[in-house]
């Protein structure tokens, strides 16, 4: 039982993860004006390798994503993670193109992130959770910390409510900067 417990902890955490890389995938190829998906597409245009490096760098860099989940979502080998990471201080300087393509990318992913909201306090981030679907349990297995900004709250759940909850938080906090650890109360 706790070993299922723990793959979904782990598999939950890298939806999120992943989750969040698909929608950096998805305002790239945007700005790009590149079909969506198109970045784990084989084809070796400069436009999508430029596209791919950036949509990387960004999801590295700025996310901390799991370089797992990025080689997963592009459909590559996760060793190219270290190559756009390396290759992003040379390109940026000297490719007028990746240069170009970077800054309007990035700018746009900020003008986002600027908009998303964080809380004050974990007594005031709990109680909005509450009234937005998110329950906790009397008999709990497992503890939840949801961490926005600097305020932390923990919600108390069952093996069982666990999945349900997690989507809870993400629907109710999806217009905030947040993160969700998973404790084991054994």
């Amino acid at each position: 039982m706790r070993v299922l417990l723990l793959l979904m902890m782990m598999i939950f955490f890298k939806m999120t993860e992943e989750l969040n890389f698909k929608a950096i995938c998805n305002l790239t190829t945007e700005v790009m004006g590149l079909p969506k998906g198109s970045l784990s597409d084989k084809s070796r245009k400069r436009q999508l390798q430029s596209s791919r490096s950036i949509a990387a760098y960004i999801g590295l860099t700025e996310e901390s994503i799991s370089r797992y989940v990025i080689a997963e979502v592009l459909d590559r080998d996760r060793s190219l993670t270290y190559h756009y990471v390396k290759a992003h201080k040379k390109n940026f300087k000297k490719c007028k193109i990746y240069r170009r393509a970077f800054t309007k990318v990035y700018k746009k992913y900020k003008d986002i992130d600027d908009q998303k909201e964080i809380f004050v306090s974990g007594k005031h981030m709990k109680s909005y959770l509450l009234q937005n679907k998110v329950n906790e349990s009397r008999k709990s297995d497992v503890k939840l910390q949801v961490k926005s900004g600097e305020a932390i709250c923990i919600i108390h759940t069952t093996y069982f409510d666990f999945s349900n909850q997690i989507e809870n938080i993400n629907l109710a906090l999806k217009n905030y900067h947040f993160m969700y650890y998973t404790y084991n109360l054994f």
